[in-house]
């Protein structure tokens, strides 16, 4: 996928659009505009330049506020900046969901290439089935060389109780993703998910981790055919050359089919994603891959056509000086069929691939509803033109805003944003994992990727063997504690 927008026309037209007015604006020598003043205006002209509902929020409108005394006296009246942040979302929790702001974009910036404060265990939380308030982790796979792999967890054990209090909907924020680095976990027996102690208390530390995204890559012989499988965990852009040589391998092997699990894949950079469309494919290099909806002052100014997004055919990445850094032909394994495997905690970036590839393709899924992320976002910085690269960047703080500012489609205008549902608005087979029973990753104990694979070898959708199995009310996961959460991001270049 292109870079989006050039900085330096960006520049021109921040410049042009959201400060022309102010630059004239006399502020009397008793006001004394504070920090915080200055932290406001870089929400509102960030937003008011880039927000994808800009022109639905009345207090972003480019004539609200007369001059900066008018904007700074405006925002006084809130708390803090994520106070001032929320107020000029469109419908926040309704209408946009996904957008953040953050006190930390070094920490953001680590999340999104997979570096993150963590015990090593990536975890769902679940309600227990009693009806209570009560919920329980399970974990889904644990880091390698991290705190928890040391200790010995391993996927498909469950914890009721953190630091000695029992888990419910209220306070597990507060016990798991609070700033205390060292946590005792509780482990529990699974008790038809009514999990019960089992006097087995585990000590872990939370430390830095980088997790490599392509968590599991090996091919898989199923009587004559070779299929390929890719665990593949965050678009994660410093691993895009060890995903390509991952295909490479693919490949050469002469796959039949493929397999990628997006399962417990959240999203992440929307070049990643592209690179990953052409590794499957390879044989529209010249066609539409996905094309974007930003507000009407960006498009206005540059016109829809910038925002097309063709196949890639090869890696390119650069410095902040445009010097050609990496620049590698994609591996290409120019197949007519896909397979993935989703959950609801596939999103974002995750479904932009989904989605776009089933405009070329064939496209079938196993698994359950996708969280129906269908918009992206930038990192917005307090800088003369809103990037970190430039002038003038506040030394005074280190907020960061994630706002949506674009929408994604396929060739097709398609999208869905109430989520990808196997067996229903996408062909497939809708099955969801037994958390009583997950099985190891990789492996046909793995229920999903089992199915999967009968579904490759026989076609058939039929349900498997009914059970006693209920399916959990899934409270929350890891992923989405993270800086970079659900997200799919592009980049202003």
């Amino acid at each position: 996928m292109k870079k989006y927008i050039l900085a330096s026309l960006l520049s021109v037209l921040f410049l042009t659009v959201s400060c022309s007015k102010f630059e004239d604006s006399d502020i009397s020598e008793n006001f004394n505009a504070t920090e915080d003043d200055k932290l406001n205006h870089f929400i509102w002209k960030g937003l008011n330049l880039y927000y994808l509902w800009q022109e639905d929020v009345p207090n972003l409108a480019d004539d609200r506020f007369t001059n900066l005394a008018d904007l700074y006296t405006f925002f006084r009246s809130n708390s803090a900046p994520e106070e001032t942040f929320n107020s000029l979302l469109n419908e926040y929790g309704t209408i946009d969901r996904f957008s953040w702001i953050v006190d930390d974009y070094i920490a953001l910036e680590n999340s999104f290439q997979g570096i993150n404060l963590s015990t090593g265990i990536d975890f769902g939380l679940v309600y227990n089935n009693d009806g209570s308030s009560n919920v329980f982790g399970y974990v889904r796979y644990v880091i390698p060389s991290s705190s928890a792999a040391i200790a010995g967890i391993t996927r498909g054990m469950y914890f009721n109780a953190v630091n000695g209090t029992q888990l419910t909907d209220t306070n597990y924020r507060s016990l798991l993703f609070s700033e205390d680095t060292s946590l005792s976990f509780g482990l529990a027996d699974y008790n038809s998910g009514n999990p019960t102690s089992n006097n087995t208390t585990v000590s872990l530390s939370k430390t830095e981790i980088q997790e490599d995204p392509i968590a599991i890559s090996s091919i898989i012989e199923d009587g004559t055919k070779k299929i390929g499988y890719l665990l593949y965990n965050q678009f994660a852009s410093s691993y895009d050359q060890a995903l390509n040589g991952v295909f490479s391998n693919f490949k050469a092997a002469a796959i039949d089919d493929l397999i990628i699990d997006l399962r417990y894949n959240s999203g992440g950079s929307t070049n990643s994603a592209s690179y990953l469309g052409s590794m499957v494919t390879g044989q529209f290099p010249n066609e539409i891959y996905s094309k974007e909806v930003w507000n009407g002052k960006i498009t206005d100014y540059y016109g829809a056509d910038r925002f097309i997004n063709m196949f890639p055919t090869r890696i390119i990445k650069t410095d902040g000086n445009n010097n050609v850094l990496v620049d590698e032909a994609i591996n290409s394994l120019n197949l007519q069929r896909v397979y993935f495997i989703v959950t609801g905690s596939s999103a974002s970036a995750s479904e932009l691939v989904i989605n776009s590839l089933n405009a070329h393709i064939d496209v079938k899924l196993v698994g359950t509803k996708t969280v129906g992320k269908q918009v992206g976002s930038v990192t917005l910085y307090d800088s003369d033109n809103l990037q970190r690269s430039g002038d003038n960047l506040n030394p005074a703080h280190t907020y960061a805003m994630q706002p949506l500012v674009l929408e994604i489609k396929n060739k097709n205008d398609e999208n869905y944003p109430n989520g990808i549902i196997p067996g229903d608005n996408f062909t497939g087979i809708n099955l969801s994992e037994r958390i009583g029973n997950l099985g190891v990753l990789g492996e046909r104990s793995d229920m999903l990727l089992d199915r999967t694979l009968v579904y490759i070898s026989t076609g058939s959708k039929a349900a498997v063997k009914k059970d006693n199995f209920t399916r959990p009310t899934i409270l929350f996961n890891s992923k989405m504690a993270t800086p970079a959460g659900e997200t799919m991001y592009s980049k202003i270049k």
